[in-house]
């Protein structure tokens, strides 16, 4: 062991900022725990609740599910780029062959968004994070190193308690350790202010999504095009009116 103190940062008061499924354990780890999901939340195996409590019973700061492709892996980036100090993400469980949650944050963290924030290079049917700031998708890329356990060939591995154990063991060590085909350290919180936020819906066209200039300028397009439709629509009125009036003057002549 060297002695060298490791960097923590107590997070904001707001922390976590989503609700979900999960518990809450050490603010200071350097680890949190993904539990992929790939049944319903009333048929949750006990198996699989063991597993999210293995977590925080072993010193992961948050430990909980995922189960979607979008709004799920959104909440858990508001999450963790809320606490510089988790600098893994120990993803353990079943994948789900519908929402493939797992290769989704592979892929994310592998290869980011594109200009419509797809996942790219995810295989989900609907990989879209439209309701968070790119710059916190790209905080969660840097800030985090993903120990995807769901992905292994061995996929009973994911399931094990002992596995997710040793993992969240080995983000402690000073020294790096060997895990499998990852190594593993606390380096510390992350060097950046926590990024603390909530989602924001995107209902309407959610996957145009424009810069600050660009939604102003369709903002006032908008508006003139409501102007435009106003005016037209007063100017038949207006004709609809003079026609009726010549009608009746006809009709009284």
């Amino acid at each position: 062991m060297s002695g060298k103190k490791i960097l923590k940062v107590p997070p904001p008061p707001e922390y976590p900022p989503e609700e979900g499924s999960y518990l809450r354990g050490n603010d200071f780890s350097p680890a949190a725990v993904c539990v992929l999901l790939h049944t319903f939340y009333d048929k949750i195996p006990d198996w699989m609740q063991a597993l999210v409590k293995v977590g925080v019973e072993n010193g992961a700061a948050l430990s909980g599910y995922l189960q979607t492709e979008n709004i799920g892996v959104e909440k858990i980036i508001c999450n963790i780029v809320a606490n510089p100090n988790i600098r893994y993400l120990i993803v353990c469980g079943v994948e789900s062959m519908g929402h493939q949650p797992g290769q989704t944050l592979q892929a994310l963290v592998d290869n980011g968004v594109d200009d419509k924030r797809r996942i790219i290079g995810a295989k989900a049917p609907t990989p879209y994070l439209y309701n968070i700031p790119l710059e916190a998708i790209e905080r969660f890329r840097k800030q985090i190193t993903l120990v995807n356990l769901a992905l292994l060939e061995d996929v009973t591995l994911a399931r094990k308690p002992e596995v997710i154990k040793e993992a969240i063991r080995c983000c402690y060590q000073e020294e790096p350790t060997n895990f499998m085909q990852w190594t593993l350290y606390d380096p510390g919180a992350y060097p950046a202010e926590p990024m603390c936020f909530k989602i924001t819906w995107r209902i309407e066209r959610p996957w145009a999504v424009f810069s600050e200039k660009e939604e102003e300028v369709l903002k006032k397009t908008v508006e003139a095009a409501k102007k435009e439709s106003e005016k037209e629509r007063r100017r038949k009125e207006a004709e609809e009116l003079l026609e009726l009036l010549g009608v009746r003057r006809n009709g009284k002549g």
